[in-house]
């Protein structure tokens, strides 16, 4: 039976023959897009081979710059960048904390570092003078974008001390974008000059808190939010260039910013984080819908594969269902802030 004789079995009015095919051709236009999208999410995180940074001059005396590197995440991106063969530029608050690490670095890896004290939080001219000073003469060609910060504890908007809002937004957003026009310059010259045998690379991180707009942490989420904007149109702008930008999506991640010491399932260490983030360089994984992004976790690329098919990243399910979570981690912070203060006074 042909699907128009299906149409006339169930309806013999016109309308709603063509209402029934219409229905049926979106159907189809779903369940095939699901599909491929599905596909091509599997693909990229379990079945082709991880990216190799010789393209982005690996073992060939070239820099990477990682901001943020002294902890956590930062930490872990200048360990295995070292360890396919970059030279790294360290970059960080504290001179001390920088050159242990770039100590442990050098011996371990024998590759060469260079270190830049950066408070990002003060957003002074001198700070990117200096930047800009160490690496002007380096064939840079990769940046990590990985200095952040978030909120103490999630607050409501209007209650946020303007202190911690200052920093967010020059931490996350001013920083991160006067960071790249000191650093984006010297990629530029340095895959020109190599006429374009090696590429660039620009990865900034983004976060679940700007994916999902996220009461009680409003600040945090616009600036992450506005980061995903900003790496998409950089990605345009810079391609020609052969410099590929990537804005990089994680859920939690066990960090002092998160709070979180162990790790799970959903949940993984800075190691395992960054791993995938590096082998998923130039694929979407779970950040399908989007361009010049990737969710590079397997379970954070589930997640958010899930949401979007789902009831999507805008829509008052997911916002509602993202306060109420946040307003319950405030109300068991702020419960056990005064037992703390009770027991001091004690």
């Amino acid at each position: 039976m042909s699907i128009y004789q299906s149409l006339q079995s169930v309806t013999d009015c016109k309308i709603g023959q063509i209402a029934l095919f219409g229905a049926l051709l979106v159907g189809v236009y779903k369940i095939t897009v699901f599909t491929l999208s599905l596909s091509s999410l599997v693909l990229d995180l379990f079945v082709l081979p991880a990216t190799d940074f010789k393209k982005y001059g690996a073992k060939k005396g070239k820099w990477a710059v990682v901001t943020g590197a002294s902890d956590g995440i930062g930490k872990e991106y200048a360990f295995q960048l070292a360890a396919k063969g970059l030279n790294v530029v360290l970059v960080s608050r504290t001179q001390d904390k920088l050159e242990i690490l770039a100590t442990e670095i050098e011996s371990k890896y024998k590759i060469e570092t260079r270190v830049v004290a950066f408070d990002a939080s003060t957003d002074e001219k001198s700070n990117y003078t200096a930047l800009e000073q160490v690496i002007t003469s380096l064939p840079v060609t990769v940046l990590i974008n990985n200095v952040g910060q978030s909120h103490s504890i999630p607050v409501p908007f209007l209650e946020t001390e303007e202190k911690e809002l200052n920093d967010i937004i020059t931490i996350n957003v001013t920083a991160t974008l006067k960071i790249t026009q000191v650093v984006a310059p010297i990629i530029a010259q340095t895959v020109a000059k190599e006429n374009k045998k090696v590429r660039g690379l620009i990865l900034s991180m983004g976060s679940f808190g700007g994916l999902l707009p996220t009461p009680y942490l409003a600040t945090y989420s616009g600036s992450k939010s506005f980061l995903q904007a900003w790496s998409s149109a950089l990605a345009g702008e810079l391609k020609p260039q052969g410099i590929d930008v990537e804005l990089v999506i994680s859920y939690l991640v066990t960090s002092a910013m998160s709070k979180i010491k162990h790790a799970s399932l959903a949940i993984p260490n800075p190691k395992n984080f960054v791993k995938s983030a590096l082998a998923g360089v130039g694929r979407r994984n779970g950040a399908q819908e989007r361009f010049a992004t990737s969710t590079p976790y397997w379970a954070h690329a589930f997640m958010h594969f899930g949401i979007d098919q789902t009831v999507g990243v805008y829509s008052k399910l997911a916002n509602k269902l993202n306060f109420d979570m946040h307003k319950s981690i405030r109300v068991r912070a702020l419960k056990k802030a005064a037992r703390l203060a009770a027991q001091k006074k004690d």
